[in-house]
């Protein structure tokens, strides 16, 4: 289904070169440098390219920022907003949870990496709240 609504359509065009952008970034990566021995100074082309994924990942954060901004229908950004909270209140839950048994017990260690995936599934589990606590989804 299309979403009606133009800050939508110019969300899913920023948020789609953002994610295809973090793709090849993250497996370039992931190819180029992961298992390698760590060095005692990184290389700069090391470090630029362990960072390309980290710029998808704001550029993703700023497809959703110009959203709420772009959203003229004060419904529709309250529901944008809630998924965002919900999200937000799940990744500091299951973070500062696992962050404490990860000092005061042992379990794996959490890695960073997956505190913004965790997000972003958090935003599915907002969508769903508001699915069920206002009858809609939003992205009409």
């Amino acid at each position: 289904m299309r979403p009606r609504h133009p800050a939508f359509r110019a969300y899913l065009r920023r948020l789609a070169l953002a994610t295809a952008l973090y793709l090849v970034a993250i497996f370039a990566a992931v190819r180029l440098l992961h298992g390698q021995a760590v060095p005692a100074a990184p290389s700069v082309a090391g470090v630029v390219i362990a960072l390309l994924p980290g710029i998808a990942v704001l550029l993703m954060l700023l497809a959703i920022g110009r959203l709420w901004v772009e959203l003229d229908d004060e419904f529709l950004r309250l529901l944008e907003i809630r998924k965002a909270l919900v999200a937000t209140g799940l990744t500091l839950a299951v973070t500062s949870v696992w962050g404490l048994l990860e000092m005061l017990v042992w379990v794996p260690r959490l890695e960073v990496f997956w505190v913004f995936p965790l997000w972003c599934a958090g935003l599915a589990v907002g969508q769903v709240f508001n699915r069920l606590t206002l009858g809609t989804g939003g992205c009409p």
